[in-house]
């Protein structure tokens, strides 16, 4: 289902409640979750239609099994299952599942959730409430990262920005969702509730994409959203993390840096970070100032909450607006 015209409009219009949520179920080999998974599904306190659609992506163990045990026990609950999937030898990826998933999906709202985890009771009935309110939107739970199986959208507005990314693996279609979301004009908005249980382990398909994928998409998103903005720029960290940022920008870009800032007196006594891998004659020399010296506005390359609040209460002693004098990029 394409959304047609405005998809803000088109959202609005959408149903809110009765008939509103699909809970959008991938699957891949996940025998050792799904019935605690499913069981979540089953436990949702949301008293509207709802119905969960599964995409059985090429899945090898007894997810499929397990799968027709819980259709039995959730469609004698009132929750309708839609299964699909293939046989084929190989899996098609996270980003195909989804996106079969969704189309063969009815409700005006997708509940995005990973076999893995597992969800609050609260979840849909809360999420839909703020969904209702916010047509162009993605929802998460509380947490300190946007982290895709807390994601909850319309299906007007998910037709209007995607669909997935089908590369497959190694490809991190959920970020470059987000990215073409925030292209497109989308907010973010969180329900300050724990919403769901999140299990990181060794099988998980995150592991699948590599850190070096992730921070190269970051970084042409800031150069291609950001950066244009500012005539220059100080990289807040002369680290490692803020080194790495220096070199991974183009070559025009790495020209706005007219600083590094930081604490550390060793770094500041040296002085400056010369880039000694860059092509440029004589080759570039960063100053190293304190970060009271330095002048925004910041790329912000430390991590919060490790610091035992000293950099963040170095931040706000400056008065300064994020989003106009900084970014965080950690």
């Amino acid at each position: 289902m394409r959304a047609r015209g405005d998809p803000a409009a088109a959202a609005a219009a959408a149903p809110h409640v009765v008939g509103a949520g699909s809970i959008i179920l991938p699957v891949h080999n996940a025998e050792p979750w799904l019935n605690e998974c499913l069981e979540s599904v089953l436990q949702q306190d949301f008293e509207g239609s709802m119905e969960l659609s599964v995409f059985n992506d090429a899945s090898k163990d007894k997810s499929m099994t397990i799968i027709e045990k819980w259709k039995v026990k959730l469609e004698g609950s009132g929750i309708p299952v839609v299964i699909g999937g293939h046989a084929s030898p190989s899996p098609r990826g996270v980003g195909y599942s989804k996106n079969q998933a969704i189309a063969q999906s009815s409700g005006s709202y997708l509940c995005f959730l990973d076999s893995d985890d597992v969800m609050m009771p609260q979840r849909v009935r809360l999420q839909l409430e703020a969904a209702a309110q916010h047509p162009t939107s993605v929802f998460t739970s509380n947490g300190p990262t946007v982290i895709m199986p807390t994601w909850f959208c319309s299906r007007a507005w998910f037709s209007h920005v995607g669909p997935f990314d089908e590369g497959g693996q190694g490809v991190p279609e959920d970020l470059l969702f987000f990215y073409n979301h925030l292209r497109k004009g989308g907010g973010v908005v969180r329900v300050d509730q724990s919403l769901l249980l999140y299990r990181y382990h060794p099988d998980a398909a995150t592991h699948s994409v590599l850190e070096t994928t992730i921070w190269t998409h970051r970084v042409r998103f800031l150069e291609e959203r950001v950066l244009p903005h500012w005539a220059a720029f100080t990289i807040w960290n002369a680290g490692r993390q803020g080194r790495r940022l220096y070199r991974s920008l183009a070559a025009g870009t790495r020209r706005k840096v007219v600083a590094f800032c930081d604490v550390d007196e060793n770094k500041i006594r040296k002085g400056f970070y010369c880039h000694e891998d860059s092509q440029e004659r004589p080759k570039p020399r960063v100053p190293i100032l304190h970060f009271r010296a330095a002048r925004p506005p910041f790329v912000i390359c430390v991590k919060l909450d490790l610091t035992g609040g000293a950099f963040e209460n170095n931040l706000r002693s400056l008065h300064l607006q994020e989003g106009r004098d900084f970014l965080h990029f950690s």
